[in-house]
Order: C-alpha cells, then structure tokens, then sequence
C-alpha cells in the first residue's frame, strides 16, 4: 500500500488543458470521465476537493473568440462566463452520481490574510462534514493579480495545506516530470520519485505551458515544495485519460511522486 492509496483526503487539480481542445470547448469525454473517477473515490470513503482550471478557457470558447485575450479586462470577462459553464456542467455531472458540489473562489489576498483564511479553512471543514465535494478556482472575475502572475498549481498546494489534505495530484498533459522537454527530446526519461526540489530541478523544467493554460513545470514543482514541506505528498500524472487516478488511488506507479518531508 502506498501513500496515496491510504490517503483519505484528498486534492485533484485539473488544468485547462485536460478540460478542453484546442478549440477552447469543453471536452465532454474527458469532462465525464473526470466527475465519474472522483465521484468513485468520494463513495470509497475519502473526502474529495477538486481545484479546477479552466474558466478563461472556457469562456473564449463559449464567446467565440479566436484566441485567448491578453489584455486583463477582457480575460475577466471570459472568466466571468466560462466560470458559469464550468459549474454548469460539473453540477449536472456529479448530480448524476448523487453528489453535491460546492463552488468556492479564492483570491490571494484572502490566503494572505490571517482571518479570512481561517474562515475558508473553517469552510472546507464544515464542507467536508456535509459531504460535499468543493470545487475550487481562483476569482479571476474580481482579482487581477491571479491572471497575471498566478496558475492554479499553486493554489491547489495552497487548497491542500488548508483543507488538510493526505495527499495532492495535478493533471496535466504531459505523463509527469522529465530529465528533458519530452516535447522535443526523444530521450527524455520521465522521474518517477523526487525527494526534494532544488534548483537543479528546476533547470530540467520548462516554463511553458499549453496555449490554453498559463502554468508550466516550474509552477507545478514549486507547488510541489510548498505540500512537501506542509507533509502532503503530491504526484504529477497525465491528465489525458482521467481514469489514471484509479491507477495511483490503489497503489500503482503513475506519473511523479514528489514524496512529503517527515
């Protein structure tokens, strides 16, 4: 048994990426695929938050737009209608399997505040009490400070030290963290175990992410230190077929554990 498989609390991150095509619209098989895998692991017994990308994403694609916009306004705008769709879908989703979900929008000035924060702490608590399964994004809406600087990798180590969580795990498009770019090395060798993140590591990770997405393996390993050093181990698994989380929640090899201190 390894850790992910005794973890009881758990945070899954999606990254936009994973949810949609290169058109900007929803990708409905992988959509289904995802809200069935978490709702079998929420009737298994474990607390489940799922801290999901998407909503700039999601919103060009649902006004059309041919690229996703650079200037702050207008990426507020797409926000403002993706979010709506987003929790649309994921409602109508796990509804089918009998689950409630939650939407809970976090800006960073409320993690840096003491009180505020506890009160989300307390919120996540009294969620996970209900039996409900919160979803998470940042308020691009409101906050420009999270769409220029921010990804959702951070937030969801941020979500996991908060809520408490066993264990964390970020999906993405690539199969975890490489020795090289896969995308341009053919030898790159995928690293199945890191115990700690110095800047050796991160000299082996790109900064890019997809055109869809804004964050790279540099957010997601700084992601990474920040659960290892709160106790939280976290794994890097590609997000392509979702069913993978079966794989790594009954204990097999998938993708990159990044192994918690202590």
């Amino acid at each position: 048994m390894n850790c992910f498989e005794k973890a009881r609390r758990v945070v899954v991150k999606v990254g936009t990426s994973t949810l949609t095509y290169d058109t900007g619209l929803i990708n409905i098989r992988h959509l289904e695929r995802l809200v069935k895998t978490l709702s079998d692991l929420k009737n298994s017994g474990r607390d489940v938050i799922l801290v999901s990308s998407g909503a700039i994403g999601v919103g060009v694609g649902k006004l059309g737009l041919k690229e996703r916009p650079q200037d702050t306004p207008s990426k507020q705008a797409a926000a403002s209608v993706g979010q709506c769709e987003l929790m649309y879908l994921y409602d109508k989703l796990f509804s089918e399997y009998n689950h409630t979900i939650s939407q809970v929008l976090i800006t960073r000035d409320a993690i840096d505040n003491p009180d505020r924060k506890q009160h989300i702490m307390n919120t996540f608590e009294r969620l996970m009490d209900y039996g409900a399964i919160p979803i998470v994004n940042e308020n691009d809406t409101v906050s420009v400070e999270e769409i220029e600087f921010g990804d959702n990798d951070s937030l969801s180590a941020i979500v996991a030290a908060i809520a408490q969580a066993d264990a964390l795990v970020v999906m993405t498009d690539v199969d975890g963290l490489y020795d090289a770019d896969p995308r341009t090395c053919e030898n790159a060798r995928l690293i199945r175990q890191v115990d700690q993140v110095d800047d050796a590591l991160r000299a082996k990770a790109s900064g890019a992410g997809t055109r869809r997405g804004t964050g790279g393996m540099i957010t997601k390993l700084n992601a990474a230190e920040f659960a290892m050093e709160r106790g939280i181990d976290m794994a890097i698994v590609n997000g392509k077929d979702p069913y993978i989380l079966y794989r790594l929640f009954e204990g097999q090899q998938v993708g990159t554990h990044f192994k918690r201190k202590g």
